[in-house]
């Protein structure tokens, strides 16, 4: 078993392009996968908070301040931007326009910190924007979604932000305990069968979330094909632009970690927190939404290994 971890470690993002095949390919296991998600989710993120540690993610608070306002602007200032712009050239009932803003105001994905991992970096600082961008999910939706109100309720938005913090501080709190009292520090063996089992678990993941594609492949390849090129360039031209303002300003680590998470977002968060009618149009998109995701690693690792000169 270690040495098919090892493996998985030493070709992580090949794991990923496995994953989405078999997410395009294997449309029943997908289906089968996806009301497992939570709890694999929530695996993940023990896997990735057991990786870093308490004493890593404790030696980084003295950067929450600067977290803090980077969760603001990517949940807050980006999203109501955008309702701006959707409002004054008529597109707020747009479906493209709604899945950006909703896009925008979610937080990161889970898998931020091991997107980082995977492109050469420390995952500490997209770990902590992960838990603090979740728990200010509430203060963050409400002007957004009270300047759009196509968007539908708040309330069920907030139970499911409850939801999932819940589930971020729980596993993040047990990852931490563990590796305070057993696992105090990891040798590079046992560090890189992490590395590999947190490849087969994106992958696996993967499977799951792109449940939709397949049957929209055989039924409406044309608006497939649309969400396909609107995923690649909210994901991609996000994260491109963040990284082109802060590889200069930021230290390395940090400046990767806010950039992956400026494309990368929770969108189906919102999945069981929205009425019907706003989400069943967006199911495509967030199965389109997943491919540029988790290509992010092998088509912008090099952009987050080189930076800019």
């Amino acid at each position: 078993m270690l040495a098919i971890l090892e493996l998985a470690a030493r070709h992580g993002r090949m794991c990923l392009v496995l994953g989405l095949l078999a997410g395009l390919f294997l449309p029943g296991v997908a289906a089968d996968l996806r009301p497992r998600l939570p709890q694999m989710v929530a695996f993940l993120l023990f896997l990735t908070a057991f990786r870093i540690g308490p004493r890593n993610a404790v030696a980084g608070l003295r950067a929450l301040r600067r977290t803090a306002a980077m969760a603001l602007i990517l949940q807050l200032v980006l999203p109501l931007a955008a309702v701006a712009a959707l409002l004054a050239t008529g597109l707020a009932s747009a479906p493209l326009g709604i899945a950006a803003v909703l896009m925008l105001a979610a937080p990161s994905v889970t898998g931020a910190p091991n997107f980082a991992l995977l492109s050469g970096h420390d995952p500490a600082p997209a770990l902590r924007l992960v838990v603090l961008g979740t728990a200010l999910l509430p203060l963050t939706a409400l002007p957004v979604f009270l300047t759009l109100p196509e968007l539908g309720g708040l309330t069920p938005v907030l139970g499911a932000a409850g939801r999932l913090l819940a589930v971020i501080l729980g596993a993040t709190a047990a990852a931490f305990a563990l590796r305070r009292w057993r696992f105090p520090r990891l040798t590079p063996r046992a560090t890189t069968a992490l590395d590999g089992a947190t490849a087969i678990a994106l992958a696996v993941i993967v499977v799951a979330l792109m449940s939709a594609i397949a049957p929209a492949f055989a039924e409406a390849p044309r608006e497939l094909l649309f969400w396909m090129i609107a995923a690649f360039a909210l994901n991609f031209g996000f994260q491109i632009a963040a990284y082109s303002l802060l590889a200069d300003r930021f230290p390395r680590a940090e400046a990767v970690a806010v950039s992956i998470i400026a494309g990368n977002r929770n969108i189906a968060l919102f999945l069981v927190a929205l009425p019907p009618q706003v989400t069943d149009p967006l199911l495509v998109f967030i199965g389109c939404y997943q491919i540029p995701m988790y290509l992010t690693p092998i088509l912008l690792g090099r952009l987050y290994r080189s930076g800019y000169q």
